[in-house]
């Protein structure tokens, strides 16, 4: 059998599903802690949130930037496309008593995560618009000027101009709730089904992956947040 064939009988199992979504869910969880840790340089200044951003920009020549979009495109496609095949595969196999009671006692963040993640698909095509294409908005005269007379885009800024209309605030806030509660399952289910879980540890995985959720949560809702407060502020 050729690779492409065993790869392909590989993934139209559903154990190979499950590795799929587990092996992209890893990149995705790798992406949120890194983005969050990114914004929240938001706290350090305007400097520093400018410095960051000009950073990501500006590796291998431009070209870092575009890698990690396109891997965590393929990764998110991977992810969604696989795990909504999962869910079309359960479903079909529903039809035994057996299958009735695992229903009932699956967790609520399990039974809505084909919803959720298609919320979270959404919020992020929203997102990419508002940020990065900056489609209707004209955060492109935000600029800082450099002690040397130089401009740059003023990344800082744009982010709290973007958070100061409260419908986007809130879009943002119920779709980061349905991303940990999402993520809250998720991250346990990676070490689950990768094999790296055992009975006693599995306690101690499922509330890490419920404080992981927690942490990234309340990280990326504070800096809207903190805008609507007052708390972050344009520059004078």
């Amino acid at each position: 059998m050729s690779p492409l064939a065993t790869a392909a009988r590989f993934y139209g199992s559903s154990i190979g599903k499950k590795v799929i979504v587990a092996l992209s869910g890893v990149v995705l969880v790798l992406f949120l802690a890194g983005h969050l840790t990114g914004n929240l340089l938001m706290y350090a200044g305007q400097d520093a949130m400018n410095d960051y951003a000009e950073f990501l920009h500006g590796m291998l020549h431009g070209a870092g930037v575009w890698i990690a979009r396109i891997s965590l495109l393929v990764a998110l496609v991977l992810h969604v496309s696989t795990t909504l095949q999962l869910v079309r595969m359960n479903r079909a196999a529903r039809g035994s008593e057996y299958a009735k009671k695992s229903t009932v006692q699956a967790s609520i963040s399990s039974r809505i995560m084909a919803v959720s993640g298609l919320t979270i698909l959404s919020f992020i095509v929203f997102h990419i618009l508002h940020f990065t294409v900056r489609a209707g908005n004209d955060y492109d005269s935000l600029t800082q000027t450099m002690a040397d007379g130089t401009t740059r885009h003023d990344v800082y800024s744009m982010v709290i101009t973007g958070f100061q209309f409260w419908p986007t605030v809130l879009f943002y806030v119920i779709a980061m709730a349905l991303l940990c509660s999402h993520l809250g399952h998720g991250v346990s289910s990676i070490f689950q089904t990768l094999g790296l879980a055992t009975d006693k540890s599995w306690p101690v995985i499922r509330k890490a992956g419920t404080a992981f959720a927690i942490l990234i949560f309340l990280g990326f809702v504070s800096i809207p947040v903190a805008v609507m407060l007052g708390a972050l502020k344009l520059p004078a």
